[in-house]
């Protein structure tokens, strides 16, 4: 089944959630120990986030700069395997364009159907921290619907080097990201559907929201992607703030706004765990308010948030 058939199909509304992989050289236990918590509501699968590896440069003795690639965070093909395999859950890996070559997308992409992966959430991924603007990288995509049109001919049986094969019996289905609030790189929101729409004509069968935390927001957003004729299934992404930095961190980094019935709240907070509470309790108010409206599915970005993700889940499942 995919994504969008589990969602089609679900009687009431249903449980999943995005990991982070582990830094470096921590074991996988610390993932299996963020899943130990949360399979008891039953997910119906996990998201597994990806990131592009960070170049430095270094002064060398000679006065020249030696160039330095790191790679802070375990492989996402590696992760989603491992999870697979001991939890029977599905899982979906992210597949960025941002610091991949095509060659490199298609390899990951061949690992996954060799391993039995099937589903993936396609995006273009994050700025390089150097960069100001997006840069792919050098015979990379730039483009999320470019990445997608390259996974349609990987399931035709495609290569880009021109050679072919018969087409992939169980072709990836893949998701796409959403913006409630508009990309932070779209002038306008009408903009931003349009791309949205050339990305589920290319072939996407669902999408997920960025975080938010005014349901307003979300539903307006919905409105707007059936008058264009967008159908495909849109999941909630929830996240419950955990510390008073992220009432301004937040915002900053994913473009959302806080309510300010929220905010207020968050305000009088004193201590972290003060300001967790409060996350915990306006994240099961749109929980309820979301299931109340008919969501078939709401997606919690744990974000080592895992025993307030809990919390929520223990409210309203």
């Amino acid at each position: 089944m995919t994504v969008a058939d589990i969602i089609n199909e679900a009687k009431s509304t249903v449980f999943s959630f995005e990991l982070l992989p582990p830094l470096k050289g921590n074991k996988i236990d610390k993932v299996y120990k963020t899943i130990d918590s949360l399979i008891e509501f039953n997910p119906k699968f996990i998201t597994i986030t990806s990131h592009r590896d960070e170049v430095t440069y270094k002064n060398t003795e000679n006065g020249l700069f030696e160039r330095r690639v790191i790679r802070k965070r375990p492989g996402t093909v590696a992760v989603a395997a491992a999870i697979m395999h001991k939890y029977n859950v599905k899982v979906i890996p992210h597949i960025i364009c941002s610091g991949f070559t095509r060659s490199e997308t298609e390899y990951a992409l061949i690992d996954l159907n060799f391993l039995g992966i099937h589903d993936i959430l396609v995006l273009r991924g994050d700025n390089s921290r150097k960069d100001r603007f997006f840069t792919p990288s050098e015979n990379g995509n730039e483009y999320a619907v470019e990445l997608a049109h390259q996974v349609n001919a990987l399931n035709r049986g495609e290569f880009i080097d021109g050679t072919n094969i018969e087409p992939l019996e169980v072709p990836f289905a893949y998701g796409v990201a959403g913006y409630p609030e508009k990309h932070e790189e779209a002038p306008n929101m009408n903009s931003d559907l349009y791309h949205l729409k050339q990305k589920v004509d290319a072939g996407a069968n669902f999408i997920v929201t960025q975080m938010f935390f005014d349901n307003q927001k979300y539903y307006d957003f919905v409105k707007r992607c059936r008058e264009m004729d967008i159908n495909i299934p849109i999941i909630p992404g929830l996240k419950p703030i955990t510390a008073k930095v992220q009432e301004t961190v937040l915002p900053k980094i994913f473009k959302t706004d806080i309510p300010e019935e929220f905010a207020k709240e968050l305000r009088k907070c004193k201590t972290d765990e003060e300001v967790r509470r409060v996350g915990v309790e306006w994240t099961i108010h749109q929980s309820k308010d979301l299931m109340n409206n008919g969501s078939p599915i709401l997606h919690f970005y744990t974000m080592m948030a895992t025993q307030s993700v809990r919390e929520v889940a223990q409210a309203v499942f």
